[in-house]
């Protein structure tokens, strides 16, 4: 059995047009700015599982310079790239999130967020097996920085992927 280790983090501001999506929850407050839906999250989760296999990063495989990702859901592209880390014959075994946002209140959000990032990667998780656990946790920026400051969301994903 083969294991690896995969890090993602994304950063958007808050100014976008539409509304505020994290771990593909819409969630009260000011949007981010982003071609597509600018779900942090589930921008940072892609890259922590893509990189573990030697899968491009989002931005490759999904380039801003493509108008037809503009406006896309993330959960969407998220399936996408579960989808193909399956067919490279990895499985995800967990996803550690952490959200950093001085506002909204992100904890009334934190289940649902879990739900759906586990279900978007069900295509990826090992036959049989136990199923991806996805762990998201708020933290808040404290005043310090752009995200304390509350200028925009950051978000880093770790993941654990095993192939056998």
């Amino acid at each position: 059995m083969t294991f690896r280790v995969g890090l993602g983090y994304d950063v958007h501001p808050f100014g976008g047009d539409g509304p505020l999506v994290l771990g593909g929850v819409v969630v009260d407050g000011p949007g981010l700015v982003g071609h597509s839906d600018a779900d942090v999250v589930a921008h940072a989760v892609a890259d922590s599982v893509l990189g573990p296999t030697g899968l491009p990063d989002l931005g490759t495989m999904f380039p801003a310079s493509d108008d037809s990702y503009r406006d896309a859901s993330s959960l969407d592209l998220l399936s996408r790239v579960a989808a193909r880390v399956a067919s490279e014959a990895w499985w995800i075994v967990n996803v550690d999130v952490v959200i950093a946002a001085e506002v909204p209140r992100l904890a009334p959000h934190v289940a649902d967020m879990a739900a759906r990032l586990t279900a978007v990667l069900h295509a990826a998780q090992e036959p049989l097996g136990p199923g991806v656990v996805v762990s998201v946790k708020p933290k808040r920026g404290e005043g310090i920085g752009a995200v304390g400051r509350a200028e925009g969301i950051a978000c880093w994903a770790v993941s654990l992927l095993e192939r056998g």
